[in-house]
């Protein structure tokens, strides 16, 4: 599994709505759920090269942890 190096930052379970019917903004009667099925979220993980403990080493990390500059690059 992709983790954060970082935060451990990670995929979380998520639910995928399929619906059916004309919404009601546009004329119609609402949309409907008329199936749902399992699916994960991803977190947006780059593979950079990071300075760790002294050493250099090419790992995931999540870009939540690039922009608040918890890491060095290099």
């Amino acid at each position: 599994m992709k983790t954060c190096v970082i935060c451990g930052k990670g995929a979380i379970p998520g639910m995928k709505y399929k619906r059916r019917g004309q919404i009601k903004r546009t004329g119609g009667a609402g949309s409907k759920i008329v199936g749902k099925s399992l699916r994960r979220f991803y977190p947006n993980l780059q593979k950079i090269k990071i300075c760790l403990n002294g050493t250099v080493k090419r790992s995931n990390v999540c870009t939540g942890c690039i922009k608040a500059e918890k890491i060095v690059k290099v």
